[in-house]
């Protein structure tokens, strides 16, 4: 199979996971109530747990809470580097930063029990950042120049 051949491939499959990605994002993102909300003691039982285990004290809620939301953007970066192709690497970062910017502003405006942060944006970004770089890369190792969307002269 052929570079090209492999990236329409690549390109077909991640359009697809990029669609139940947006699915699962959107409903996490706009659900009425914080999504871990019921889950926020457990978590802090666990943390509790950990210290007193070893686990430094810097490992807290937030930690974690910051941490979950770069790895929810991760696949915001990744996907979009893969639509894009290599050559557009730099949209997965800001296509990152907007959607983020976007639903910390509509938690702000329609949802009055979510809570609109700096730091999550910060965090998503750092995340979509991760995953443009993750998916530069592995494009340019595994697919070399074909990277970059497939034009028309070259499709026929």
């Amino acid at each position: 199979m052929t570079a090209i051949r492999r990236h329409r491939l690549l390109r077909r499959v991640a359009l697809w996971i990029a669609l139940a990605y947006i699915a699962v994002l959107a409903l996490v993102a706009f659900w009425p109530t914080p999504v871990d909300s019921g889950a926020h003691g457990s978590i802090s039982s666990i943390v509790l747990w950990l210290h007193a285990h070893g686990i430094p004290a810097w490992l807290d809620y937030a930690v974690i809470e910051f941490s979950a939301n770069i790895a929810l953007f991760i696949p915001v970066g990744l996907l979009v580097v893969v639509l894009a192709g290599a050559r557009h690497w730099w949209l997965g970062s800001v296509v990152g930063a907007g959607v983020s910017c976007a639903i910390e502003f509509g938690q702000l405006v329609f949802l009055p029990e979510r809570f609109a942060a700096v730091n999550d944006v910060i965090a998503n970004s750092l995340g979509a950042l991760l995953g443009t770089a993750v998916a530069a890369v592995v494009l340019h190792l595994f697919l070399g120049p074909a990277s970059a969307p497939v034009s028309a002269a070259q499709k026929i």
